[in-house]
């Protein structure tokens, strides 16, 4: 994969993917890749960064994948496992479909500013410190759900990370950090 397409491969990927009116996760999963946590984690922080975020318990789901994730990381398992109730879920294609559509021109921008640099941010023990902040924002992601719009900044912080793993961006790893010490203040605004 390379840094410059790192984005739009996990969508192309996504939507050559989709197939009949309904896809299980466990098949995105599959196509992404067992061992592809920051392409997962991306997809998952994407949806709830979306209105979706709206519906009752989407950001307290995306918090759980992204904690089973981000704990699997740490401890360096090879490849990514998830719960059959998350796994067998049955998702809308058309919606996932209008979804990547929707996502297609932010990520062509985007994509044209990443680049690898500051990668020693990519290498432990580096690398333990934004994982220790995003499996501590998902822990309170569950209760953001009470105030409108918090679960999508929260999870905009963790697709910002994602991202920065995908393309190697240690610049966009320090703003996730920019962006996750604003969560507090922008709740406490709200």
């Amino acid at each position: 994969m390379t840094t410059h397409r790192a984005l739009s491969d996990v969508l192309d990927r996504l939507e050559q993917s989709l197939d009949g009116k309904k896809v299980r996760v466990r098949h995105l999963v599959d196509r992404l890749g067992r061992a592809s946590f920051a392409s997962v984690m991306l997809v998952f922080s994407l949806i709830s960064t979306s209105p979706a975020s709206a519906i009752p318990g989407v950001t307290a789901v995306v918090a759980m994948i992204t904690l089973l994730l981000i704990v699997q990381m740490m401890i360096g398992r090879e490849s990514l496992w998830l719960p059959d109730i998350i796994m067998n879920k049955k998702l809308d294609t058309k919606t996932v479909a209008k979804g990547i559509a929707w996502l297609r021109k932010p990520v062509h921008r985007v994509e044209r500013l990443l680049r690898p640099r500051l990668t020693f941010l990519f290498h432990r023990p580096w690398l333990w410190l934004p994982m220790i902040l995003i499996a501590g924002l998902t822990l309170f992601m569950p209760f953001m759900e009470l105030v409108p719009t918090s679960g999508s900044i929260a999870s905009a912080v963790i697709a910002l990370f994602a991202a920065s793993l995908l393309t190697r961006d240690g610049l966009l790893t320090l703003f996730s950090f920019a962006l996750l010490s604003a969560v507090p203040v922008v709740i406490y605004l709200i």
